[in-house]
């Protein structure tokens, strides 16, 4: 029994030693496998996959993005077009648990809610009772709400004004977004960006088109910091630069832009059209100086822009009408076949039993060829198409550039055309403007021949494009040929039954004559094909009228074309040559006028004149051209709106405050750009109401003005 117990124990001794043994080769084995760990860790800093020397640094690096500026866009004078702002949204907090940091009410109290939807509507250009309704939601429980499309965008000067009213609970959030100073300015070609994800992004015109140049580049800099964010001394930082985006310079004059712009609206306001287009252009070089259409929309305010997303001036393709008998006169001549002495008769032509008829059915009896044009006889280009012959006439189609897409620099989306040349009936139709389908833009390279001895050049609305970290010009562009159609000789018989056109008795142009001046122009009226399919619509207003003209004469320089599309009425013109002309003969005569005052065209340095007397200043002002505006009764000059050294146009305005009392101008005829230089110059606050130029001013002219004082001004 003594043995059996005592190899008991002997054997519980062997077993504890084996498992004493087992335990420390195991423990032995965890720790070299975390001395290993431990060991791979520091020498690889690697664990389960993950890098964790990154890691570490991504704990504390410091990561910060350097916003691009987004470059600006100029006209042709340097004077900024599109350039970066801070915008606001105005909101309005209606829940009683809103408190400020001391406990104060943060909250619209009810007490305060007329005259908060008072302020607001006077400065958010909406109604009263839409503010009131909005203030005053069905749900008590809502927090806070937003004023619509009318309380976003707004500008620091309306922030101001409302702040100024100290009511609680409005409240303001700042964003990146785009300013256009001028409004309404040559809007679905220069366009428009947005703020998408904190950051500005074109979506129409120049600034969609031109995005990657005009956006620039972000910068960023990463740094090593501790855990409080200090940056580690024996670090270095890592940094990409910003490269702000380019700037864009454009072919556009701004003086003659606006008041382009003004006319056509006064045109579209008495006529209303369904459509206007109207194009001025320096023909020698293809740049455009102008450009508009309507109906169009004001870019700062976006008012119009949802009924006018399409760039007509180079999306929309339509039947041209009689200007096109331009380009079957000069195919004419150029082939041989013109006789300008030759007769036929007019009224009606017969091609295999389909007619061809003259705008006066009843005709003329015979009449020459030269008279056809003079005229506008759809009879006399059939039968010159018909001698040409439907391939050669084809040829010279293509020639003058259409079927295809202008593609000049700054254009854009644009439409080919389309024709329709099956039957010899087609054939003929095409020489006066019908079964072709052609773009503002393609006419307007057309039409260059007339300036350049028959040589066509391409339109472009960009002039260049600049670094403004470097000064660098990264694009220029040039005048490009694409064409050389027809013969100097051509053009100059063309030219003179242009200006014939005007001076003839017969002719249909005599409302474009501009005392003065020697112009040629081309009338234009074209049915309208029916949407609905089958035929052309009828009515008297359902045509596209138009007109083409080119001065001046001697040495053509521009070409301005303008169209209107289906006006309701013709007021007390009339006529259509006589409603055109209400655009066409102030504009073209502007155009010569700035042409032709001794080098008009050209900058001016502006001298410093502050410190000067007002008689003094004025003489060294009017030197550069300058238009002369001083505001005060004061005896000599502490401010002026352009800064000495800057280049100026003849005729732009140049405000210059004095040291005595502050005046107001008469403002009649100002963009709303410049009465609020002017008012940032004198210190008062200005409400617009409208948009346009200023149309009336609530301080009369020379009325003395003092701080903060409100003027309210109207726009049309």
């Amino acid at each position: 029994m003594n043995n059996q117990n005592k190899r008991k124990i002997e054997e519980n001794t062997e077993d504890s030693k084996q498992f004493g043994k087992l335990i420390f080769f195991i423990v032995l084995s965890v720790f070299v496998l975390i001395i290993f760990r431990f060991f791979y860790v520091g020498i690889f800093h690697r664990a389960d996959g993950v890098n964790l020397r990154q890691k570490v640094e991504q704990l504390y690096a410091k990561r910060t993005e350097i916003k691009a500026k987004r470059g600006t866009i100029y006209d042709a004078n340097n004077q900024v077009i599109a350039e970066d702002t801070t915008t606001y949204s105005v909101y309005v907090v209606l829940s009683k648990e809103a408190r400020t940091f001391d406990g104060k009410p943060a909250y619209l109290k009810a007490s305060e809610k007329d005259k908060a939807a008072k302020v607001l509507s006077e400065n958010l250009g909406t109604s009263y009772s839409k503010i009131k309704k909005i203030l005053s939601p069905k749900d008590p429980d809502v927090y806070q709400v937003e004023l619509g499309s009318a309380g976003k965008n707004i500008s620091l000067e309306t922030k101001k004004r409302i702040q100024a009213a100290h009511i609680t609970g409005i409240d303001f959030t700042p964003s990146e977004a785009r300013l256009y100073p001028n409004g309404t300015f040559a809007s679905h070609l220069i366009g428009l960006a947005e703020n998408e994800n904190g950051k500005l992004l074109g979506i129409m015109g120049i600034e969609k088109n031109y995005n990657s140049e005009l956006a620039g580049r972000n910068g960023v800099k990463s740094e090593q910091t501790d855990i409080e964010g200090t940056k580690l001394p024996w670090t270095k930082a890592v940094a990409r630069p910003v490269k702000n985006g380019d700037n864009v310079y454009t072919t556009l004059d701004g003086h003659l832009q606006n008041y382009l712009e003004t006319l056509m609206t006064k045109a579209e306001e008495t006529y209303h059209p369904k459509n206007m287009d109207a194009v001025l252009m320096n023909a020698k070089t293809g740049e455009i100086i102008a450009a508009t259409q309507r109906p169009t929309f004001n870019a700062q305010t976006r008012v119009g822009l949802n009924n006018s997303w399409t760039n007509t001036l180079t999306e929309s393709a339509y039947e041209p009408g009689s200007c096109m008998k331009i380009f079957s006169m000069a195919a004419a001549i150029n082939s041989g076949i013109y006789n300008p002495n030759a007769t036929f008769m007019s009224g009606r032509y017969d091609i295999d039993g389909a007619y061809v008829y003259d705008w006066d059915r009843n005709g003329w009896g015979p009449i020459t060829y030269r008279q056809a044009f003079i005229r506008s006889s759809n009879v006399g280009m059939a039968h010159l198409e018909q001698q040409m012959g439907a391939k050669r006439w084809l040829r010279y189609l293509k020639s003058f550039g259409f079927l295809k897409a202008v593609n000049g620099p700054g254009l854009g989306t644009e439409a080919s055309g389309a024709i329709g040349y099956k039957y010899p009936i087609d054939q003929a139709n095409t020489a006066y403007g019908q079964s072709i389908d052609v773009t503002v833009m393609q006419m307007m390279q057309g039409f260059s021949m007339l300036a350049n001895n028959g040589e066509m050049v391409q339109p472009r609305l960009i002039k260049k494009i600049v670094n403004p970290n470097t000064g660098k010009t990264v694009y220029r562009s040039k005048r490009k040929v694409v064409g050389h159609p027809v013969t100097a000789s051509t053009v100059k018989q063309v030219l003179g039954m242009m200006q014939d056109v005007i001076t003839d008795p017969n002719g249909t142009g005599q409302a474009y004559k501009i005392n003065g001046y020697n112009v040629g122009v081309k009338t234009g009226t074209a049915q309208i094909a029916n949407p609905k399919g089958g035929g052309y619509l009828t009515g008297d207003m359902n045509y596209i009228f138009s007109v083409a003209g080119v001065a001046p004469l001697n040495d053509p320089k521009y070409v301005l074309y303008i169209t209107m599309q289906q006006p309701q009425t013709f007021g007390n013109e009339g006529a259509a040559t006589k409603a055109l002309a209400t655009v066409f003969n102030p504009m073209m005569k502007q155009a010569l006028q700035d042409d032709s005052s001794n080098g008009s065209n050209q900058n001016n340095k502006v001298p410093n004149v502050k410190g000067l007397s007002i008689a003094t200043a004025k003489q060294e002002l009017e030197k550069t051209g300058a238009n002369v505006i001083v505001c005060g009764n004061g005896v000599k000059i502490n401010q002026q709106s352009v800064a000495a050294g800057q280049t100026i146009m003849k005729g732009s305005k140049v405000i210059l405050v004095t040291n005595g009392a502050k005046t107001i101008p008469d403002m009649t005829g100002w963009s709303r750009n410049d009465v609020s230089n002017l008012a940032n110059m004198l210190g008062i606050k200005v409400h617009f109401d409208g948009t346009g130029f200023v149309k009336s001013q609530s301080v009369s002219p020379n009325t003395v003005v003092t701080k903060n004082q409100q003027v309210n001004i109207a726009l049309q």
